[in-house]
Order: structure tokens, then C-alpha cells, then sequence
């Protein structure tokens, strides 16, 4: 028998209804939502040189371009010594026995690079200028000391915004192979790109948003993997890099996206370093590191900026090994440890004040890649 219902009834069961919705409603308001997934951003760095500010006409250097070792050695000869090592001015400067002869300017045929504080060459011609790039390190405006730096002098930014810590730029600005485009970063440049060694790995992990995150996790690594090409020898951006065993590297840096700029925290850091077939790393105490998470032009690289206090006897190891290249480099050994010396402005020693570490700033090339840790692909450079 079917039993009619009466429009209260009705009108009870729609309320009823109602109030069931509403219930559901408001808990799938409270229940918990799932965070978004966090991505991991990776980047290949096969390029990097030392920030310098220069002019087509060398303001910067009123003194003029470094003095060489070659220069150097022949001047401190009699006529008739510089005319036998050099069969009369016959053998050029680039070639041995000359190249080889020139650098042992010791009293006892000592190697200057190896020994540069066993003869006294004129001092270093360097940077007088007021402009350069880099960052602010110590936080001063006039480049007073602080328990971390010694008293130096600053630059201040092409756009006047900035004071910027640069002794590296005071140093090498004025030498002749290690301006922009000459010969010792830019042979090291292809030397990285032909042979993949030397490559720095960099990921940006727990990444929200790409355009602004204000916490971030940013590793540096290093790679033996090969650098893939195309056809004109140009690298493949989203290539995947293996992380190297290395133990020395893999430091981690907090750091912030904002805008699409990635910001990093001061780290010891260190990276790998090729260059002139010397292999090395740099230790670079403090490092910072800005750069855009994404190309302005797909296919090209982001253009970034590392800048950190670079610890003077891990940076001298190094270029005491170019000696090979001081010819084309023009530079003499004994000046420029002098001049690094006097121009340290990181880390004093607390025995002797003395500071052991030299500000600087490096550009830097990197494409968007994927990194591998052991077999699996865990990171990747987000969103294309």
C-alpha cells in the first residue's frame, strides 16, 4: 500500500537534505589540502670568467698593461747573455728554450712561479679605476675592516646602486691574458667545453613557485659527464649530467626566488676547476650565488653572477701552474703573489692579521639540464 506524504513531510525531507549538504560541504571545506608537488630545478655550468669592468682604452689601467716574465728576464741580462739564449733575437718568446729559460729568474735558476718571493720584480700594474661588477661582501660602504676583511678599497656597480668587493678584478684587470676574451679564461672556456671537465652542476631543490620562493635548497656538484652538441658545437640545454663520487663537492646553500631570480645565502663552496690541462677546484669561502631560473631566450644560456671570498692559497696552486701560458698571458709570478697579498681582503689570520682570502666575482653561462643522483633521475629543471 503506498502511503502519501503530506507536505510537511515533504517539507521536512528537503530540510533534512539541505542540512546533510551543508554538513558535507563545510567538512570538505576543513579537510586538509595536499601541498602542491615542490619541484627541483638543475642547471649545467660549463662557463665561467672573472667579472671585469673595462674600457676600450684601458682607463682603468693609467699605468699601463702588466709587465711580462719574458720582458722581465731579458731586461735583467747582459746584451751579450740575451743575445746567445735567443740566437740573436731569433727564438720568439713562445718558444723553447726561451720560454723554458725565462722562468727560471732565481739566483740558482730557481722557478719564480713556484718561488715568487725569490726575486723582486717591479710591482704590479693594476686597477685604479672606481667602477666594477661584483657584490657587496662585507656589508661596509667604505671597505673599512671587520672581524671578517681586512681595510680595501671599493668599487661601486655601473649603475651607482652598489658597493662592490672585487680585489680579484684589482688584480688581474690590468694583465694582459686575463681580460675580457684573451687568452687564459677563454682557452680554459673551450678547454671545459671540449673535454667536459671542469663542469659545475648546480640544483635548486623544495622549489614552490619558480617566480617567487622565499625558501629554497641550492646544491653545487660536479660532473664527468660528457657535454652533448648539436651539429655546430653549440650545448644542448636539458641534457642529463650524473653527479660526480667527488667528495669535496656537493655543498648546499639556502637561498630565495624572487622575481625569477634565484638568490643564494653565503656558503663555503667548493667547485670544480679546468683550465691550461691543470685540473683543480676553487675554494670559495661565502659564495653567493644570483641567476634566472629560466633562459630570456630558449636554447641560450642564463647569465648569473658568483661572488665570494676566494681562498688565496687554494687560488695560487692554481695559477702558479699556468706558467706555460705566461708568454701569451703577460704577467710575471713574483709581482702578482706580491700584489695578491697586499689586495687580500677576506678571512684575517687571527696570528698574524694578515687576510687570507681575496674577494671576487665570476660571470657565469648555465643552461637548464636534469641532474642524476646514482642511476635515477631525481631532479629536473621544472616546468618547459
Amino acid at each position: 500500500m503506498i502511503r502519501a506524504i503530506s507536505l510537511n513531510g515533504v517539507r521536512m525531507i528537503l530540510s533534512r537534505t539541505l542540512v546533510i549538504t551543508a554538513f558535507a560541504m563545510a567538512m570538505m571545506m576543513l579537510a586538509p589540502v595536499h601541498a602542491a608537488e615542490k619541484k627541483t630545478l638543475a642547471f649545467v655550468v660549463p662557463s665561467w670568467r672573472t667579472a671585469m669592468y673595462e674600457t676600450k682604452y684601458y682607463e682603468e689601467c693609467p699605468q699601463g698593461l702588466a709587465l711580462g716574465n719574458d720582458e722581465l728576464w731579458w731586461k735583467g741580462l747582459s746584451p751579450k747573455d740575451r743575445d746567445k739564449l735567443t740566437n740573436g733575437g731569433e727564438v720568439e718568446p713562445v718558444d723553447n728554450p726561451r720560454k723554458s729559460t725565462a722562468i727560471l729568474r732565481g739566483p740558482n735558476k730557481e722557478d719564480v712561479c713556484w718561488n715568487p718571493e725569490i726575486v723582486k720584480d717591479p710591482p704590479l700594474r693594476t686597477v685604479k679605476g672606481k667602477l666594477g661588477f661584483g657584490m657587496n661582501l662585507d656589508g661596509t660602504q667604505d671597505g673599512a675592516a671587520t672581524p671578517k676583511s681586512c681595510a680595501h678599497g671599493k668599487f661601486e656597480s655601473p649603475d651607482g646602486k652598489t658597493k662592490v668587493d672585487n680585489q680579484m678584478y684589482r688584480l688581474l684587470g690590468c694583465i694582459y691574458g686575463w681580460r675580457r676574451g684573451n687568452y687564459i679564461e677563454a682557452h680554459a672556456d673551450r678547454e671545459r667545453r671540449d673535454s667536459s671537465v671542469g663542469i659545475i652542476l648546480i640544483e635548486v631543490r623544495n622549489v614552490d613557485d619558480e617566480r617567487n620562493d622565499p625558501d629554497v635548497d641550492v646544491a653545487f656538484y660536479s660532473t664527468r659527464d660528457m657535454l652533448p652538441k648539436d651539429a655546430a658545437g653549440k650545448i644542448l640545454s636539458y641534457a642529463s649530467y650524473r653527479v660526480s663520487s667527488a667528495p669535496q663537492y656537493g655543498a648546499v646553500a639556502k637561498g630565495k626566488i624572487v622575481d625569477g631570480k634565484l638568490i643564494t645565502q653565503p656558503t663555503d663552496v667548493r667547485l670544480p676547476l679546468y683550465g691550461h690541462q691543470v685540473t683543480s677546484d676553487m675554494y670559495i669561502k661565502e659564495l653567493r650565488l644570483e641567476m634566472s631560473t629560466k633562459p630570456s631566450v630558449e636554447g641560450e644560456p642564463i647569465e648569473g653572477l658568483i661572488a665570494g671570498y676566494y681562498d688565496f692559497d687554494n687560488w695560487w696552486s692554481y695559477v702558479r701552474r699556468l706558467e706555460s701560458v705566461l708568454v701569451t698571458g703577460q704577467w710575471s709570478c713574483p709581482a702578482l703573489y706580491v700584489a695578491a697579498r697586499e689586495m687580500a681582503d677576506g678571512y684575517p689570520d687571527p696570528q698574524t692579521g694578515r687576510c687570507t682570502a681575496i674577494s671576487t666575482a665570476m660571470n657565469i653561462d648555465a643552461l637548464p639540464a636534469f641532474i642524476m643522483h646514482g642511476e635515477a633521475r631525481t631532479a629536473s629543471a621544472g616546468s618547459r
